[in-house]
């Protein structure tokens, strides 16, 4: 695939993850995160792995920091936006599965399927790599089907942030905010009850806040 790159995409491929991530640590170094979580919900990634985990796509870089180094394979767009996103990743500790919920989605789901398998966290954007925006996808439920798994939800929202004018309106945290995590219970392996639990986790994150980002 490398091959078919152009020159200036080979050049971002060199920097960017590099630059990307050294400044996703730099910057999580300052925040400082608070768990908001349901009545007997598990905090995440605390449990023993395999698991399934599902989270919306303006949450990835906030994400990519807290959960660093905790042997989660996350799916990612093979596309060449993808393949920086992937790279990136990967120098925090993440292991990167190619395919999504709208192009190779197939490919991507059977990746999964072997990284959970093979004993890894499986975390999933919802409502990647596209949208519509904070919409879940079929894919986390047709994966956690696969594999007869719950489905874990949580939503990462920094107190202060700045929000782009992406299509999911994607949030990087301000240097020295809070960051609030919200942990809803378990559901099943349903579209609405994944969607439910999604909606769920942004209701418990901004509840500590007073004025949330929409």
């Amino acid at each position: 695939m490398a091959s078919t790159y152009t020159l200036k995409q080979r050049l971002a491929l060199a920097i960017v993850p590099r630059l990307a991530s050294a400044t996703i640590h730099v910057l999580g170094m300052t925040l400082r995160f608070e768990d908001v979580r349901d009545p007997g919900a598990p905090l995440g990634f605390d449990a023993p792995p395999p698991a399934v985990y599902a989270f919306w796509h303006r949450c990835l870089l906030t994400s990519a920091w807290h959960f660093r180094n905790h042997d989660i394979a996350i799916l990612i767009s093979p596309s060449f936006d993808g393949e920086l996103i992937a790279r990136t990743v990967e120098r925090l500790g993440y292991m990167a599965i190619r395919g999504s919920s709208s192009r190779s989605g197939s490919l991507g789901l059977r990746n999964m399927h072997k990284a959970y398998l093979d004993g890894h966290y499986c975390a999933i954007t919802a409502d990647g790599p596209r949208g519509p925006a904070m919409i879940a996808k079929p894919g986390v439920t047709q994966l956690a089907q696969l594999v007869e798994s719950p489905v874990g939800t949580f939503y990462v929202l920094p107190e202060r942030a700045w929000q782009l004018r992406s299509w999911d309106r994607f949030l990087i945290p301000k240097p020295f905010s809070r960051v609030f995590i919200g942990w809803p219970l378990l559901t099943t392996a349903n579209e609405e009850a994944v969607q439910a639990a999604l909606d769920r986790a942004v209701e418990l994150a901004k509840s500590r806040i007073s004025n949330p980002l929409k």
